[in-house]
């Protein structure tokens, strides 16, 4: 099924204070500096419909919230419903947040990565644009914190195993613990929208929450400008159908 347009969020609303686009960031970047309020920042990657970067964001105020969205649609609409709600600790970047991760982040200045539902890419010739591959995965244990998680759900399981086993491979994490679903009686009780449906048909889901170790990171980090203009990452969108 084709997936459908998102909504355009309401027009009378300034998107300003919430949408940012990757072109105008500094690099390196310490995402500390986007937000008002100093405190520890958390990362999404891929926003969908933005549920988890708002839901989340209202459920800890003591922490800063960043999502990274590469289709300007879903973007917009996440950002309109951070300023709907008028939240001053979530914002979202329009752009490919591998690059974000690999290229512009600097060292430990996260203490949470989210990673739900990235679109598999099935084909065996475009495994290459999965998202959790082990050069991400290298680079997210550099840009987290020492104790900081990586979050990792998705509905397929080969998909998971193979990125528990890259996981593994960057001797930055401990061993993954599972991340029971939180019980839902309305829908914004789901991680995502993508979650809310897989569990309502009744499908698994794999979870895995893993801890960054005390290892120093692998290698240097990477520099690839001409990937801001790549197609090649277009699974930074984590509700995939919606």
């Amino acid at each position: 099924m084709p997936r459908r347009p998102p909504k355009k969020p309401n027009p009378s609303l300034n998107l300003s204070g919430h949408l940012l686009s990757l072109e105008s960031l500094p690099v390196p970047l310490d995402p500390a500096i986007l937000f008002p309020r100093q405190a520890n920042v958390e990362l999404e990657i891929g926003c969908g419909k933005g549920l988890f970067l708002s839901t989340a964001s209202t459920a800890v105020p003591e922490r800063n919230f960043l999502g990274a969205e590469i289709v300007v649609g879903y973007a917009r609409l996440c950002a309109g419903k951070l300023a709907q709600s008028q939240s001053t600790n979530a914002r979202i970047i329009h752009g490919d947040a591998l690059f974000l991760v690999r290229s512009m982040l600097c060292d430990a200045c996260l203490v949470g990565i989210h990673v739900y539902f990235p679109d598999p890419w099935w084909k065996a010739r475009h495994r290459k644009r999965r998202v959790l591959s082990e050069a991400f995965l290298d680079h997210a244990g550099r840009v987290l914190r020492m104790g900081g998680q990586l979050h990792i759900w998705t509905d397929v399981e080969d998909y998971f195993q193979e990125s528990i086993l890259a996981v593994a491979a960057t001797g930055l994490f401990s061993k993954p613990r599972d991340e029971p679903p939180s019980p839902a009686s309305h829908d914004l009780d789901y991680r995502t929208h993508f979650d809310r449906r897989t569990r309502l048909a009744g499908e698994p889901v794999w979870r895995a929450v893993l801890d960054r170790n005390q290892a120093p990171p692998r290698g240097p980090r990477e520099h690839h400008p001409q990937s801001l203009s790549s197609t090649d990452s277009r699974a930074t969108s984590a509700d995939r159908f919606d």
